[in-house]
């Protein structure tokens, strides 16, 4: 087996096509709270938190707005919405690989963790994953994906030098590099980064065909 014997995975952009579920949401909150948005609610603004998307999309932080919208999203979102989410061509595949080649599966996503349950059951996907980590598990919240990420090694005794993280953002890499965790970089999704964003140590895989073989021949 290669040395990447535990494969955390990030979920927006990098396993699925939450996007459209997603901005949906936002846009019946933002209307249903009576709340013209600052800035475009498109892709660009996926990936965050919800808390921190919704002080960008408002233009600001005050403290009642924000709980409002975030209660109108989540209305949207955890009801219906969440089912309007698509795996990328070959994810099942790739799951369904690692998985039987005895590797260990984790999620550590910046989405709340009700809706990721909600999904991965939806997906048909719980069963290919020994944990799922969100910022919103514990009291207090976590404060970023680094601290997810290594709250997440040290709960469950993973060794850095047999870990791998899977993601599609310069956050993605970044909560790697603060853990020691080589970093796999997922350009097929929305958050893909461009050459120029990526550190020299990352790597960039365009499918998950070669995601796979990248894990397991590594």
């Amino acid at each position: 087996m290669s040395r990447y014997r535990h494969v955390l995975f990030d979920l927006d952009g990098t396993l699925i096509d939450s996007a459209p579920a997603i901005l949906a949401s936002y846009r019946q909150a933002f209307a249903a709270a009576g709340v013209t948005p600052v800035v475009p609610v498109d892709a660009a603004i996926v990936g965050p938190p919800l808390t921190e998307t919704l002080q960008l999309l408002s233009g600001s932080r005050d403290p009642a707005l924000i709980a409002r919208l975030a209660e109108r999203f989540k209305e949207s979102y955890d009801t219906a919405g969440y089912r309007q989410t698509a795996a990328y061509p070959g994810v099942d595949e790739l799951l369904a690989q690692l998985a039987a080649s005895g590797r260990l599966l984790a999620i550590a996503t910046n989405k709340r963790l009700h809706p990721t349950r909600l999904i991965l059951d939806h997906l048909g996907w719980s069963r290919h994953f020994d944990a799922v980590y969100a910022l919103d598990m514990f009291e207090p919240r976590l404060p970023d994906k680094a601290a997810m990420i290594a709250r997440l090694l040290a709960d469950k005794g993973i060794a850095v030098d047999a870990a791998v993280y899977v993601g599609d953002r310069s956050e993605d890499g970044e909560s790697a590099d603060a853990n020691h965790l080589p970093f796999l970089a997922a350009t097929w999704g929305y958050g893909s980064l461009a050459p120029a964003d990526m550190a020299p140590h990352w790597r960039a895989l365009a499918s998950p065909a070669a995601l796979a073989g990248a894990i397991l021949d590594d």
